[in-house]
């Protein structure tokens, strides 16, 4: 058996099934990760906590269900919160802090103001593999307070001369049968390499009907913040990759991606003390509806045989629009009480970035693995308002030169990691004026900075072949939501130096874990405390029915653990569980004493599976879910509760002369329950259930 790397990437191998052979990323017997996520291009060298992959088979498995991938996220990992089921991933979280998404190492996050559409900036067809780091680190730099989220797209064939064509149709409908609950989905892929030169590229396009609960109730849309039901979407994408030599590579990767509701359909509120939930009819809402669009460009270089190193170079450029539903704005010009002005925001931000590493596998003649690196990022957001033509937050700029280095030390049966990080940003706002209903205040504007160094270490012990046990400290930072901050200011005479808090959020990830495979039983176990003295949180205002941002010390505690038995050739069954307690020091007298709210953190949460191959042709997988009840506290007395439920998926495949048939059954039981988001967030508007039963069908060939 070869040498566990990345140590808990033990848990992909308990929960998928073996990577195909043209996965030219690397097989998932070797337990490796990308240099795009883990930035070091041995495995080995990443810092020992726990790392869930998400292959090309296991994803397809998924896809059968759901093309939502925070669902895909939620079934696979239970750290991960319970999908919204929505365009927006407002809620959702990993280990209780917010993740960074990256696409091939591009960061898609937007931390300056946080819109919560990261989640969506790609097409499934697109995808290769998924690689999730769990806990803070700043591998990434800036918002991987959670993890990282690394999406690795498609790649072109390994063999010169050989071309291939993937082509999938694919349908949904709810069950029983609604005649506008139905979706459909399209795509098309080409992979070619000729000599020096490959290519791989294609095309997508998506439609969302509307959903339906167990009890056959439309469920409600999200009119402002956005859904997946009663949409579109479409992607291109290509990569171009050219060999200069044996060690030398370049390669150019573009995606443009949009998804966008129609709009025609509104919801009906709930009534919570009732139990009565939200709902959609036909309508239409003013303006335009939701939408998502994104789009990137990255160029890749690496040299295996630099200095005697590996060289790897990337420039990216990445510009991200999200367009939110309208609101009305009531005495919008502060000269008509009682008038309503509808309008609606926007948030668009570009990010212009480059990232450097280099790496030896033997410094000095010495065991030592050493990776020396620069990141330069540069990123501007704004949030619009669309219609009145006027910035709600103003244009923000925030550059950061981050240097790094990393060590590894192999001494036999044991690995010892570590490495710094500096951060050195600024924040740049020139002045503005709030928006009229704010009184058109005007702000100055400034230049606050942060400085912020942030350290790992790691030990890994190699017991036995198939036994290994580790521990890690990682620190991972992000800034609060400097938009929410900026907009809503009120008060005459202010200025963006004493009003925006530059100092990053810094979250530790203690870790201990162990892990265990010996090619019949697999096996994880991890235990963690993830601390912040100076936090960021959404606390909800009952006073004005929002969310704010709140600087307060936060501590967060699980476990995660995971087994996984092979009986013989044709069965696999497993079974995974995440515990996660978190605390927040709400009267700001320096002690933690109220529990973390629904939308900072997910219940604890079980997953289970049986995969079976019937024969050469046909393969199931059957998989539950189950969220637990949780109960929140605030001053030791209870202030809310969540209720919990369990769901039941079923996967099959079919080989065909041509191609293959793969069906899915989501929420196979038809179990009516509110959605976790729902029952832990306050709101008639919100209160939702989850989706019942789904069917899914799609044929798939690739020639």
């Amino acid at each position: 058996m070869p040498r566990l790397s990345l140590l808990a990437a033990a848990l992909a191998g308990a929960l998928s099934l073996p990577a195909r052979a043209d996965d030219d990323l690397a097989v998932l017997d070797e337990l490796t990760v990308s240099a795009s996520t883990s930035r070091l291009p041995w495995s080995e060298a990443a810092l020992p906590n726990t790392i869930t992959v998400i292959d090309r088979a296991q994803l397809e498995q998924q896809l059968a269900l759901t093309s939502d991938l925070s669902q895909v996220l939620a079934n696979l990992i239970p750290a991960f919160s319970p999908s919204r089921q929505k365009m927006t991933s407002f809620g959702e979280s990993l280990r209780g802090r917010q993740p960074l998404y990256l696409v091939d190492g591009v960061p898609q996050s937007t931390p300056l103001r946080d819109g919560s559409r990261d989640a969506h900036t790609i097409d499934p067809a697109m995808i290769e593999r998924i690689e999730v780091i769990h806990g803070a680190n700043a591998l990434q730099g800036l918002g991987a307070s959670g993890g990282i989220i690394n999406i690795i797209t498609k790649r072109a064939p390994r063999e010169d001369g050989e071309t291939w064509q993937d082509v999938s149709l694919g349908a949904s409908a709810a069950l029983p049968a609604e005649s506008d609950g139905t979706g459909t989905r399209v795509s098309w892929l080409l992979g070619t390499r000729r000599g020096a030169f490959d290519f791989v590229g294609g095309l997508s396009h998506a439609t969302e009907g509307l959903h339906y609960d167990g009890e056959g109730r439309a469920l409600a849309v999200n009119g402002v913040q956005g859904d997946l039901m009663d949409s579109r979407a479409t992607n291109l994408f290509a990569k171009l990759g050219r060999d200069l030599s044996e060690a030398r590579r370049l390669q150019l990767t573009a995606s443009h991606y949009e998804l966008e509701g129609h709009g025609d359909y509104v919801s009906v509120p709930g009534d919570i003390t009732t139990g009565r939930t939200a709902t959609s009819v036909r309508g239409e809402r003013p303006l335009e509806p939701p939408r998502n669009r994104s789009s990137h460009v990255s160029l890749d270089y690496t040299d295996r045989d630099f200095a005697g190193g590996y060289l790897q170079a990337q420039l990216y450029w990445f510009d991200f629009a999200a367009r939110y539903g309208s609101s009305p704005w009531v005495n919008f010009f502060g000269d008509a009480p009682g008038s309503i002005w509808q309008d609606q925001s926007q948030n668009v931000s570009e990010k212009h970035g480059a990232k450097f590493s280099w790496s030896h596998p033997a410094l000095a003649g010495l065991p030592l693995q050493a990776t020396f690196g620069m990141d330069l990022a540069r990123d501007t957001t704004a949030q619009e308002l669309l219609e009145v033509g006027l910035d709600w937050v103003p244009k923000t700029t925030y550059a950061s030169v981050s240097p790094f280095a990393q060590l590894q030390w192999n001494l036999g049966d044991l690995n010892l990691v570590g490495g710094l990080r500096h951060e050195r940003g600024e924040l740049e706002v020139d002045d503005y004026t709030t928006l009229p209903i704010y009184g058109s205040q005007l702000v100055r504007g400034g230049q606050p900075e942060t400085r912020e160094t942030l350290g790992n270490a790691g030990i890994t012990w190699q017991a036995t072949d198939a036994l290994a046990f580790y521990g890690s400290y990682a620190e991972g930072y992000t800034v609060a939501d400097i938009g929410r901050v900026l907009r809503a200011i009120s008060v005459p005479g202010q200025d963006v130096d004493s009003l925006v808090d530059l100092s990053p959020v810094v979250a530790d990830n203690r870790e201990i874990g162990l892990d265990y495979d010996d090619g019949r039983w697999s096996a994880h176990l991890a235990a963690y405390w993830s601390n912040s003295d100076l936090g960021s949180l959404l606390v909800y205002d009952a006073a004005t029915d929002t969310y704010n941002v709140s600087r307060q010390k936060t501590e967060i505690r699980g476990i995660e653990g995971n087994v996984a038995l092979r009986l013989g050739e044709a069965d696999r069954i497993g079974l995974a569980y995440a515990r996660t307690e978190g605390r927040y020091d709400r009267n700001l007298d320096g002690q933690v004493d109220t529990d973390l709210e629904g939308i900072n953190i997910s219940p604890d949460r079980a997953t289970a599976f049986w995969e079976r191959s019937w024969t050469e042709g046909v393969a199931t997988r059957l998989q539950a879910s189950r969220a637990f009840d949780r109960d929140f506290e605030r001053f030791g007395a209870r202030v809310a509760a969540f209720e919990g439920y369990t769901t039941l998926d079923l996967q099959a495949r079919f080989a065909l002369p041509v191609g293959a048939l793969s069906v899915g059954v989501e929420n196979l039981l038809g179990e009516q329950y509110i959605s976790y988001y729902s029952q832990t967030t306050p709101s008639n508007d919100d209160y939702v259930a989850g989706r019942g039963r789904v069917l899914s069908l799609a044929w798939s060939h690739r020639f």
